[in-house]
Order: structure tokens, then sequence, then C-alpha cells
């Protein structure tokens, strides 16, 4: 039996259309290219270099998935990930303490689970979406095609390639009502029937609603494709991020555990040291080859030079009963400098071994990592070490370090005295993966596979003139299972395994008796439904389970481990696609609950930023073959800032808004309400008293066009 016949263009569209299906009906001209479109973006591809690196339809995939478009990103206005996480289902933002994308995979809190072009990303910086041609969010583990990490999930954004025979230039200019400003090109050069050339560039004047808050991020992306004969193609791409701005850690909570309304108008910062810097240098080049009409192969390289410096005050104590009008400031300054360089291979084969179809993928990936960073603490004259206590004002009485302290004494900081640590670290990790998708019958695939890790760490530490090495080795299985009773319904049941070395996300952990433990362990176990309905909706749904095992040094025997479980439940379902020619909805809910775990065992708290309930619906609607209206709204339930549940930010609910006019088939008018309500709310936090301000109601106006 030959392999299933996996259709171009499958009834499916599983996640994939939430951006096609918002899209508006357009004029004749504009329609074609539409459909182009759709057609390359039906399900994950190898070619592009995609999560699941088999041309495998998104109906046949056993676990939960989000893509967003650039064309929905453009639609709802975004300029950041943590505007599509409001839109992603069992996601949620953290602050990143202001200079870091921090997302909240089903519970569990990563920054370092991003990758772009299927390479590791794990430097921390706000990633930008200029160059982007989707957004996909895989979620639960993922260590078979990813690696360490990936525990809740993981997102990776698939950058924009040369088109072959095309020549066009689109643009996009925007400006808010609260002073940011974005231009971008996307220009594309056909150089011959074989090669193409193609330029993607931006830059943003940041401002929004906070006191002091400016930047400026530029970034530049020359990529070329090359194609050699029917069966080889070469893309080459180079990248330059360019990124300033304020950091700003929010504001303090009060007895009742909630951030103080009436401090939403305060910035606890330093006007001219709360700043982040980073300038970035990506290199990647990606070489695929089809051997035959079922065997293609692909090598892809991948460097990253990142030099980020970070520095920041913020409100490390506040107690409104006893001193309402004063905070303690604590501080640091941070730096990082990091090579990345990773080289992965791959092997895709669809063949047949009796009555059995297999779309069988093997691969092997090596990265490199030299990363060099250090903190400093903050250090005040006044009481010589690193918090001082300041009169709430607004403005704070400090700039460049300099202020007046609550008992009206002069103070100064110094940002060099008080080395917190210095380290430097190596990285080898070594892996092997392969899996195998067995077309059983017209109605049941098998999904099977493994990966293999080899992780050794090298740190030296300056502070202490001391080097720690450690190696760990771990192999994390994949299972899932497919049952399709109709061509257009699946119902699958998988489980899977990842890994996080004790190192950490960001290779800070392996110093003292920390180095003597074994890694934290995911599991994930996920049952659900996949259904394209007659009437061009897609339905999805999901329940799972995550569970941790963390190894912790026993108290009364320090040779021996403690295994410390936790759990996060949940479900999650997503409704999308067109109710009539003219109306389009995406919709989505995600339920999420857990206890937090100690050595002792279950505490009955809940972990921190783990909202019960959340759910966001994006609606349009073409008025005419030039006006089109969308609506939008986001829902997060109440969550806790701490562990302990002493604190959290409130249930609120978000109304946005846009519309769009085509002046022209080429060039459309378009405005973007963010809180269209001007609701006071709290999306996120990093800690107790750092509760992020929300956006207040802002209108993005754009110009977009073509030619």
């Amino acid at each position: 039996m030959p392999p299933r016949n996996r259709p171009r263009l499958p009834a499916t569209l599983g996640a994939i259309t939430l951006a096609l299906t918002a899209a508006p009906t357009l004029p004749a001209e504009e329609r074609v290219q539409m459909e182009e479109m759709r057609i390359t973006g039906q399900y994950l591809s190898i070619e592009r270099l995609n999560s699941i690196k088999t041309p495998t339809p998104i109906i046949d995939v056993p676990q939960s998935l989000s893509i967003m478009t650039a064309e929905q990103i453009a639609r709802q206005g975004f300029t950041s990930i943590g505007q599509i996480v409001d839109y992603t289902p069992g996601l949620n933002s953290s602050q990143g303490e202001g200079h870091r994308d921090a997302v909240v995979f089903r519970g569990v809190r990563s920054t370092a689970d991003f990758f772009i072009d299927g390479a590791r990303d794990d430097v921390q910086y706000y990633r930008p979406l200029y160059n982007l041609e989707q957004v996909e969010v895989l979620r639960g583990p993922n260590a078979l095609l990813f690696g360490r990490g990936g525990t809740g999930g993981v997102l990776n954004r698939v950058t924009k390639k040369g088109i072959l025979g095309e020549n066009r230039t689109t643009y996009r200019i925007g400006t808010d009502s609260l002073g940011e400003l974005g231009t971008y090109i996307d220009n594309n050069i056909a150089l011959s029937d074989s090669a193409a050339l193609r330029v993607n560039a931006m830059f943003e004047t940041l401002k929004n609603h906070r006191d002091h808050y400016a930047g400026d991020r530029i970034g530049f992306n020359p990529t070329m494709r090359l194609q050699f004969g029917p069966h080889s193609t070469l893309d080459l791409n180079y990248e330059y991020i360019d990124h300033q701005r304020f950091i700003d850690r929010g504001i303090p909570t009060g007895t009742d555990g909630r951030p103080v309304p009436a401090f939403a108008k305060t910035v606890f910062a330093d006007p001219e040291l709360n700043t982040s810097e980073l300038q970035a240098y990506l290199l990647r080049a990606a070489l695929e080859h089809r051997f035959g009409d079922n065997l293609k192969g692909n090598i892809s390289l991948f460097y990253g030079d990142y030099d980020k410096r970070y520095q920041n005050f913020y409100v490390s104590n506040y107690n409104q009963t006893t001193a309402p009008d004063k905070v303690t400031l604590d501080g640091y300054l941070d730096t990082t400098r990091r090579q990345n360089t990773l080289i992965s291979g791959n092997l895709i084969g669809e063949f047949n071994t009796g009555e059995l179809g297999h779309t069988l993928v093997a691969g092997i990936e090596y990265i490199d990592t030299s990363s060099e960073q250090d903190r400093h603490n903050a250090l005040w004259s006044t009481t010589n070490k690193d918090k001082e206590t300041f009169t709430i004002a607004r403005p704070l009485a400090l700039r460049g370090g300099i202020g007046i302290n609550a008992a009206g004494q002069a103070t100064t900081n110094d940002f060099t005295r008080d080395l917190h640590d210095d380290t430097h670290v190596n990285i080898d990790a070594l892996s092997f993966y392969i899996q195998d998708e067995l077309a059983i019958s017209e109605k049941l695939d098998l999904v099977i596979g493994a990966r293999f890790d080899s992780f050794d760490i090298e740190v030296f530490n300056v502070k202490t003139n001391e080097t720690r090495n450690r190696k760990d080795s771990e192999v994390s299985p994949r299972f899932g299972i497919i049952f399709k009773p109709k061509e257009n319904v699946s119902l699958y049941a998988s489980h899977s395994e990842s890994f996080l070395p004790r190192s950490g996300e960001q290779f800070s952990d392996i110093n003292g008796d920390k180095n003597k433990l074994d890694p934290d362990t995911f599991a994930n176990r996920e049952l659900g439904i996949k259904w394209d309905l007659p009437q061009g909706l897609s339905l999805t749904a999901a329940l799972f389970e995550i569970s941790k095992n963390s190894p912790q040094t026993a108290d009364n025997d320090p040779a021996t481990l403690d295994i410390i479980e936790s759990k996060i439940d949940g479900f999650e379902t997503q409704l999308q696609g067109h109710l009539t020619d003219r109306w389009s909805l995406a919709a989505s809910y995600s339920y999420l609950d857990g206890k937090h775990v100690e050595r002792s065992g279950p505490t009955g708290n809940r972990p921190r930023e783990l909202p019960k309930n959340t759910l966001a619906l994006w609606s349009s609607y073409q008025l005419t073959d030039q006006l089109g209206l969308a609506a939008g709204l986001v829902y997060q339930d109440e969550s806790f800032i701490d562990n302990a549940n002493t604190a959290a930010l409130p249930s609120y609910t978000r109304l946005d808004l846009a519309a769009h006019y085509d002046l022209s088939a080429r060039i459309r008018l378009q405005l973007n309400i963010e809180n269209l309500t001007d609701k006071l709310y709290f999306p996120n936090a990093h800690s107790t008293h750092q509760a992020t301000v929300g956006t207040p109601l802002n209108a993005l106006f754009s110009l977009s066009g073509r030619f």
C-alpha cells in the first residue's frame, strides 16, 4: 500500500488559516495574489524550513499548534511577539523585566524557547516582526525536533525568502496616537530565472503611554534565493538588528496584593539609566536538494552574534500600610555577549514496507555556544548597598544615578563597584533524531520518534576563578496516534518528553550543589480533535497534562536526590474560518489549572502566571469591495504574580477594533484601535512589585501598498 495520498490542498486549514480566513474580500486584481498565498500556506512543508520538518497536513499532526501569517499580523496591527501571544490559545505573556520577550507556554515561562527558521534564538531580546512570513507556535514539549527546553511549547519565526521570477515592492508606514512611528519595506527583485534578491527593512521610533519611554529599532534583512537546476535551492540570509529602548519594570502592589491604581502613571525608574541596547548580526544558509520524488534532504547553517547591555532600577519593596509614600529601589547593570553556531541536516523520505506507508525524517544537529555575561549590582553612596528608599513622586527624585532619598539626603549610585557575577560559558550540544509517520490504513496513522541529546557545558566563574563542567545525555521520545473516521476529521493522542539541563535556559545555574543535579524532565500527554466543518469553519480542541520532575538535593542526605513533581492540566479550543463569503471568525479559549509543589509536597497554591481562563476573538466583515471592519476581544482571568499567591493581577477584558479602506488595488488605508474602552489593566508582571500597566486607548494609522 503506498503512503496515504496527502493532498496538496487538504480540506483542513487548521491553525494556519487564522490569518487567511480573516482576510477580507478584495478586488479581483488582488484576489489572485491572495489565492496564491493560500496555496503555499496550507500545510507546513520542509521547503520553508518550518517547524515539523515533514510535508504533513495540519490535520495529521498529533499536537496543538497555531500559525499566524504576515497578512494577519498586518491586519491586526501587531508589532510585537506579545501581541501575537494575546490571540494565541494556551499562551500568556510575562513581563520579561521590560527588556525581552517572555512567553508562558501552558503555564511554563520561557525566555529561550524561540527559534528563527528552525534555528535556536535564545538570547533575551524583543524580536521584530518586519521580515516574517509567519509565526508558528507548537504547544507541549517539543524536544524531538527542537532539543532541550520546549517544555510548554516553542515559538518559531519563519522569515521571508526570495521569490523567483517576480519583481515587487510592498511598503507600510504607520503612526499611533501615543507617538510611535514605523516604516517597513519589502523589495523582491528577480535577478534571473534562477536567482532572486529580497530585502526587508524597518525603522521604528518607540513611544508609549509611560513617562520617559523612548527608543528606536532598526532591522535590515537581505536574502537571496538561488536555484541550481530543478532539484536544488539555496537560501542565503543576513540580518542586522539595532535596538535601544527605555526599560519600564512597572508598579508595586498594595496591601490587597493588587497593583496600586493610583500609581498607574508613575514610572519607578531612572529616566537616563533604565535602558537596554542590543546589536545582533545573524547569518543563515539553507540548502535543499530533492534526490527523487520521494526523497529530499536539507542542510542549514546559522550563526548569531549578539551584544546586549541593559541596566535598570525597579521597585523591590513597598509597604502600603507602614510607608504608603515610599518605595525601595534595587538595580543592576547586565551585559551579554554571545555567539551561537548551529549546523543541522535532515533527510525526509516517503516509502513503503509491505502494507505500511512511511514518512521518515532523520536528522542531526550540532550547536556551539560561547557566552560571556556579567552583572553589577547597584551601589548607593548613602546605604553602601544595592537598595535605597525614595519618596513616591512623578517623577522620582532620581536622574542619571543621582537623587534625593526619602530622608532628604543626596545619594549617588555606582554600577561599577559591586560585581555580582561574571561567567564565561562554552556549550557543545550534539543531537540525533528520527521520526516515522506510519500510514497504517486510510484511517489510521502512527507517529513514533526519539531524539538523543548530548549537552556539554563548561562555566568559568571569573569572580571565584573556578571552572565547572557538566555533561548531560538525554533521550526524548515521542509517540502519537491519529484516527480519521472521515477525511475532514482526525482524533489523536500523543505523548512527548523534554528536558532542561541544570544550567537553566540561560546557563546561569551551575554553581555549588546545583552542579550535581540531573536535568529537569517534562512529559506531555494530549488528546485532541481537528475537524473541518462543511460551511468553511475549522474546529480544534485538546485536553493536555504537563508534568515536571525536578531533582533536588535531599535535606537529610546531600548525596541523594528528592524528585519534586508538579502538574499543569488544561483544555484549549479554536474555531476559525468563514461564516459567509464576507464574514470570517477566529476564536479561541483556554483553561489551565495546576498546583505548586515543594519538597514537602503540594502547597495548595497555584503556580504564578497561570490564568485559569483566557479567551480571544477576532472577527472581520467586508462591507464593500473597498471597506472592511474587524473587532477583537481579549480576556484574561486573574493570575498570581508569585508562587506564594500573595500578589495577583486582576482579570481584564480588552476590546480592539480595526477598519481598512482600499483607495485602489494597490493602496490601503488602515486604522487599528487597541483598548477601545480605555480600560486600566495589568497584563503581566515579573515579581510582586513589578506589574505592567497596560496600554490605554491607542489608535494606529497606517498606509500600505505595493508597486
